[in-house]
C-alpha cells in the first residue's frame, strides 16, 4: 500500500509539474508576437526571463524552508493556485512594466514547488526507486516545455499572445481544485524530529561535504537551459527561418525527447548502480554533463536540419541522466528535515546564475550571436563536470537508507 500511495504521489504531481513548465515556458515563443505588439526590444525581452529567475531564486531557500517546517502539501497547493492565477493575468498585461511584475509574482509563486515536490517525493521513496520516481516526476517538466512552446507558437500565430496564458490559467486553477480534494495532507513525511531553525539548519547544509559544489554545478546546468529555453526558439526563428509554430517545435520536442529517455534511463540506471556503489548517482550526472556539453558546443555550429534535431536530441538526452538524480543525490548527503530548504539554495544560486546570463546573451546577441552563447555554456558544462567527477570522490553519504 504504501508503494501504492507512494506512486500515486508522483502521479498526481506530474501534472502540476507540466502545469509549472507550460506556464513559464509559453512566454519564450510569443516573443516576437511580444516585440510586435508592445514594442520591446530584444535586449528588454531577456529582462522578462532575468526578473523571473531572480525572484525565483532568491524565494527558493525561503520556500523551501516553509516547505520543511510547516508542511509540503499545503505549500504546493497554494503554489499552484497562485501561479496559475498568475498565469491567467499575464493574457491581459499591457505595457512591459505590466509583464514584468506579473513574472516577478510568477517566479515567488513557482519558486514554492519544485523543492517541496522533490523532497516529498524522495520522503515517499525508498533508495530502491528514489531516483526512478524523481525522473518521472521530472519528465513532466519536458513535457511542459515542449506543450509551452509548441501550443504558445500555435496559439499565437492563430489567435494572438493572450490567450494561451489565459487558457492555461484556467487548467491550472481547474486542478488545483481537484488536488486540494485528492492530496490534503502530507501524510507521507511526518518525520520523527521536526526542521530544526532556519539559521541551524543553513549552518548544517553548509557543512555538508559535497553541498556547494552540487550547488555550482547544478547552476551551470540550470545557467545552460535558461539560455537555451529564452533565446533557441528566436534563435531558430532568425537563424533557421522558421515559422513561430516550426520554431516553437523544435527549439522543445527534439530535446525534450531526449530529456524523457534520458531521465527515465538515468533514474533505472542510478537506482540499481546504487546498490553497488555511493557514488551512482553523481556518476550518472557525470555522464549526462560530460553528454551534454560537447552536443551543446555543437548547436553554434548547425546548419542543417537533421544535425540540429540529432544536436538537440542527444543535449536532451545527457541533461535527463543528471535531471533525475539532483534530488537524490542531495537526499544521500541531507538528512529529510532539510531537503526541501537545501533544493531551494540550489534553486538561488543557479537562478543568479541563469537570470544574468540570459540578459548577457541579449545583450551580445547583437554583436556575437547566440552561437556564442551556446558555446559559452558548453564550455561551463565541461567544467562543471570535472568538479562533479571530483565531488563524487569526497561526498559522504547519511547511509543506504536515508
Amino acid at each position: 500500500m504504501k508503494s501504492n500511495h507512494a506512486w500515486l504521489l508522483v502521479a498526481l504531481l506530474w501534472v502540476v509539474a507540466v502545469l509549472n513548465y507550460v506556464d513559464r515556458q509559453v512566454i519564450f515563443s510569443v516573443f516576437p508576437l511580444l516585440q510586435a505588439d508592445l514594442h520591446i526590444p530584444a535586449a528588454q525581452l531577456g529582462l522578462l526571463t532575468t526578473v523571473f529567475a531572480w525572484v525565483y531564486g532568491f524565494v527558493s531557500p525561503a520556500a523551501g524552508y516553509v516547505a520543511d517546517r510547516f508542511g509540503r502539501v499545503r505549500v504546493i497547493l497554494v503554489s499552484l493556485l497562485v501561479w496559475s492565477a498568475v498565469t491567467w493575468l499575464t493574457g491581459h498585461a499591457r505595457t512591459m512594466g505590466e509583464l514584468l511584475t506579473a513574472r516577478a509574482l510568477m517566479g515567488v509563486s513557482e519558486a514554492c514547488y519544485i523543492p517541496a515536490a522533490l523532497a516529498l517525493i524522495a520522503a515517499a521513496h525508498s533508495p530502491a526507486t528514489r531516483s526512478l520516481a524523481t525522473g518521472v516526476h521530472q519528465s513532466g517538466l519536458y513535457i511542459g516545455v515542449i506543450i509551452g512552446g509548441v501550443g504558445g507558437g500555435w496559439l499565437g500565430e492563430r489567435f494572438g499572445w493572450r490567450l494561451a496564458f489565459s487558457l492555461m490559467g484556467a487548467l491550472g486553477i481547474a486542478y488545483f481544485a481537484f488536488l486540494y480534494f485528492t492530496l490534503r495532507r502530507d501524510s507521507v513525511i511526518k518525520s520523527d524530529r521536526p526542521s530544526p531553525p532556519l539559521r541551524a539548519t543553513l549552518a548544517e547544509l553548509s557543512h555538508l561535504k559535497g553541498f556547494w559544489p552540487m550547488a555550482t554545478v547544478f547552476s551551470a546546468v540550470a545557467l545552460t537551459n535558461w539560455i537555451v529555453y529564452t533565446w533557441l526558439p528566436l534563435y531558430l526563428y532568425e537563424s533557421f527561418k522558421m515559422s513561430l509554430t516550426d520554431a516553437g517545435f523544435s527549439s522543445t520536442f527534439y530535446m525534450q525527447a531526449g530529456s524523457f529517455t534520458g531521465i527515465l534511463a538515468g533514474g533505472y540506471l542510478a537506482d540499481r548502480w546504487a546498490r553497488r556503489t555511493p557514488r551512482a548517482r553523481l556518476l550518472t550526472q557525470v555522464i549526462g554533463l560530460g553528454t551534454m556539453a560537447p552536443f551543446l558546443f555543437f548547436l553554434g555550429n548547425v546548419e542543417s536540419r537533421p544535425w540540429l534535431i540529432l544536436t538537440l536530441a542527444i543535449f536532451g538526452l545527457g541533461r535527463g541522466l543528471y535531471d533525475c538524480n539532483t534530488m537524490p543525490a542531495l537526499a544521500e548527503i541531507a538528512r529529510p528535515e532539510i531537503r526541501s530548504t537545501g533544493y531551494g539554495i540550489f534553486n538561488l544560486c543557479s537562478c543568479l546564475a541563469g537570470g544574468l546570463a540570459t540578459a548577457a546573451a541579449g545583450y551580445a546577441k547583437e554583436s556575437l550571436g547566440l552561437g556564442t552563447a551556446f558555446q559559452t555554456a558548453a564550455l561551463l558544462l565541461l567544467a562543471s563536470c570535472a568538479l562533479l567527477w571530483t565531488t563524487s570522490r569526497k561526498a559522504r553519504p547519511l547511509s543506504t537508507e536515508a
